[in-house]
Formats: C-alpha cells, sequence, structure tokens
C-alpha cells in the first residue's frame, strides 16, 4: 500500500441501542477480509449475497449467510458471544458495519464495499424494517445497559409523517443518515474503497456484480455465473430470505420475509409533496455537497 496515502483514523467512539464502535478496536483482522458498510436499508444484505457467491462459487444454497456475514458492531449478541464464530471462520471473511467511517478502525490492507441509496428510499424500506420488528427485538434491544435513547415504536402509521420524523430527526429513530454518508464519501478514491449505489445493483446487477468480483479479485467461475447471478435476484432472496436475513430474521414480524421487503426505488413520490422533495434536495446539497447529493440521487457521478 502506498504509505503516502493519507488513511481514515478513528476520531469517536458510538454506543446507541444497536450499536457498539468498540467491537472494531481490538478487532484481528486478516489482509484479505472485506467490510461491507452502509447506513442501513440501502442494500446491503444484497451485497453480502453476491459478495458470498464469490467466495463460494455459487455453491451458497442452504448456507446461513446472515449468520456467517454478521453485522460485527451489532449489540446483539453481544461481541464475546459472536467473536469466537468470526474467529473460526476459515473462508473468505466478509462483515458488515452500520457505522459512520469516523467510528470505524480503518485497515489499509482490508477491501471495503460501500453501498448507498436516496435517503427517500432508505427511509421507506426503514419505515417496513421499524413496522416489522417484534416483541423479542424490543425486549432484547432495549434491555442492553446503556442503551439510551432506547428504540421507540412507531408513533405513525403514516408514511409521510413517518418519513418527517426522519427527515427532521436525521434518520431517526435509528442513527443519523448524513454523517455516514458524508464520513464515507471522504473515502471514496482510496484504493481498497469500492464505492456502489442500490441503483447500479437495479439497473445492471449483472455488470456491477463483475465490477464487485474484480475489486474483490477473485476470478468469475464462468460455469457457475448463471447460477451465481440467478441466487442474487430479489425472487430468490425473498424465497430464502431466512439464510441472509441476520439470525435467521427472529428478530421479525413474520420471519426473515418481512426483512427482505420490496427492493424498489422511489415508492415516495406518489406521497411526497413538491415542498418535500425540494427540502430535501436542498438539504442533501448542503449536508453532503452537489457531486455527493447528485450520485445519492442517482447513482452517478458527475
Amino acid at each position: 500500500m502506498d504509505s503516502e496515502i493519507k488513511w481514515p483514523q478513528k476520531s469517536r467512539e458510538i454506543l446507541n441501542w444497536a450499536m457498539d464502535s468498540t467491537y472494531w478496536n481490538d478487532f484481528a483482522f486478516r489482509d484479505d477480509d472485506i467490510i461491507i458498510g452502509t447506513w442501513q436499508k440501502a442494500g446491503t444484505t444484497w451485497v453480502q449475497q453476491i459478495v458470498a457467491q464469490f467466495i463460494f462459487e455459487g455453491e451458497t444454497e442452504g448456507l446461513p449467510i446472515g449468520d456467517m456475514s454478521p453485522w460485527l458492531d451489532f449489540r446483539l449478541p453481544p461481541l464475546p458471544e459472536k467473536l469466537p464464530a468470526v474467529e473460526a471462520q476459515e473462508h473468505r471473511r466478509f462483515l458488515k458495519t452500520h457505522l459512520p467511517l469516523d467510528a470505524m478502525v480503518f485497515e489499509p490492507t482490508v477491501k471495503y464495499i460501500y453501498i448507498a441509496r436516496d435517503g427517500r428510499d432508505c427511509a421507506w424500506s426503514q419505515y417496513n424494517h421499524h413496522f416489522a420488528l417484534n416483541d423479542l427485538a424490543y425486549d432484547s434491544l432495549n434491555a442492553l445497559p446503556e442503551a439510551g435513547p432506547y428504540l421507540p415504536r412507531p408513533r405513525t402509521t403514516d408514511t409521510r409523517e413517518y418519513y418527517l420524523d426522519w427527515f427532521n430527526g436525521d434518520g431517526a429513530p435509528f442513527w443519523p443518515f448524513w454523517e455516514n454518508i458524508r464520513t464515507w464519501w471522504e473515502a471514496r478514491d482510496l484504493p481498497n474503497v469500492y464505492f456502489l449505489h442500490f441503483q447500479n445493483l437495479v439497473d445492471d446487477m449483472e455488470g456491477t456484480m463483475r465490477k464487485i468480483g474484480e475489486f474483490l479479485e477473485i476470478p468469475i467461475a464462468e460455469g457457475k455465473w448463471e447460477q451465481m447471478v440467478h441466487q442474487c435476484t430479489f425472487d430468490y432472496m425473498k424465497n430464502n430470505a431466512t439464510l441472509s436475513t441476520p439470525l435467521g430474521g427472529i428478530l421479525f414480524e413474520g420471519g426473515a420475509k418481512s426483512f427482505v421487503n420490496k427492493g424498489t426505488n422511489d415508492r415516495w413520490r406518489d406521497t411526497l409533496t413538491a415542498d418535500d422533495i425540494a427540502a430535501y434536495e436542498a438539504r442533501a446539497i448542503a449536508e453532503v455537497g452537489e457531486e455527493c447529493a447528485h450520485w445519492l440521487e442517482t447513482g452517478k457521478f458527475l
């Protein structure tokens, strides 16, 4: 790695009802580790499924991807219970995080894939995610020590009202949206970081998969390519959701299929007003700059 590159440095810790950034502090990285980062509801599980195809050459039928690629900084289960299984993995490891980059320990020898999505689409997907959480989820998360502020149940079933709470509260009641995008955006040109947009997968999943494989430096098993692609389609993932959903979907009403929901964008267009849309677009530019705001909305770089 180039010694002149200015690598990201961790500058703070984050502890909330879901995440504990200290889980990364003493983590023993392997040089070929893969970290998948995102705010949330931006295609994380989709990318995990894609990466798994390359690591296992398409032989993922029956494999619990959600367990094999854990959310390391998630507080359930706590790190002492989670870490031994991660350390025992013999395949190339691929872990996920929802932390902003300035709360991460950044390892120059590791490859990072960051996937993002228009905030309005994230909010719509969060609405479904939030409503699908079951009593076990609330009881388990809100029983964690020093978890405050606790995760509240949804206060409204109106999607516009829910979105406005998300917008005005910067990702509420989950974690800040804009800082996550902004901190990762600053690392977009690093040689071990691959930037990906949800819309890229919607528009050309096969082509994007090939780019991911090239970035990971994993040769494509062409004889298994059709199978690999099939196993990354929405229908396949929906029908096999238990294998790709964290903890097998036990935290969601209706199980894992509630976690793998629509897989589409722009559902907000028929609900938000013109003023709502204008306010979001102005906020995006103010928060992350015009170039990033354009990419976040379209998946295309200026």
